[in-house]
């Protein structure tokens, strides 16, 4: 579990106890439900984290909703969407294994996740990742309901695919930008479990495996 859920939760389950003695235990009922749902929500399961070559792990739990091909930085990239509604476990984790690059902070709007124009105007934070012959930037953006984005690394640090990095609080979007070239596991609509479900091979990943399918084809 998560610390933050004693930061919401103990205020709340002192202030049920004291209006059930001024008071009456019903009028303590929604301080209790508050705070079992602050419990709830900050869970932190563990996860069992993909061993194969050049897996790109899900950053978050949640929703797919929407992979397409964007241009950044001058070149085309594949970019993988997910969406965290209040239900699902927000803590986030590294989607590779390598070392933080660049850690960007981009304060913005909080307009609602599932729209297009959040990925580039809500307030966000924009993460590289460089490692294992690979580069996967991903975004910890907020939504309506989000006011904050935890980032426990820095720029320098060496993160294992699927080692927690931080949260978002409440609903909120995480983007993941990868090559173009990559061979994508996942589509619209699939639900994703952040550090064991895989999103992606890494591209070098994908022409190894490319390469071994056609000297088998050669051989037979």
């Amino acid at each position: 579990m998560v610390r933050d859920a004693y930061y919401y939760s103990v205020p709340l389950l002192a202030a049920a106890v004291v209006v059930g003695w001024l008071t009456s235990p019903v009028w303590a009922l929604p301080a209790l439900v508050f705070a079992a749902f602050f419990l709830w929500f900050f869970r932190d399961p563990e996860r069992v984290i993909p061993v194969a070559a050049g897996a790109i792990v899900s950053p978050a739990d949640g929703k797919v909703t929407d992979v397409s091909s964007i241009t950044a930085n001058g070149t085309r990239q594949a970019r993988i969407s997910i969406f965290l509604s209040v239900f699902d476990v927000h803590v986030n984790r590294s989607p590779a294994s390598g070392v933080i690059r660049d850690v960007r902070y981009q304060p913005g709007s909080f307009l609602n996740a599932m729209g297009a124009r959040c990925a580039e105007l809500n307030e966000q934070n924009i993460v590289t990742v460089e490692g294992d012959g690979q580069t996967v930037i991903f975004k910890q953006i907020a939504g309506l309901l989000a006011r904050r984005i935890v980032f426990n690394k820095k720029i320098g640090d060496r993160v294992q695919r699927g080692e927690r990095v931080g949260m978002i609080k409440f609903g909120s979007r995480v983007d993941v930008i990868l090559d173009a070239s990559s061979s994508l596991q996942v589509k619209l609509g699939d639900r994703v479990k952040g550090g064991s479900s895989i999103l992606a091979f890494s591209s070098s990943q994908a022409e190894l495996a490319g390469a071994g399918a056609r000297a088998r084809e050669g051989v037979t």
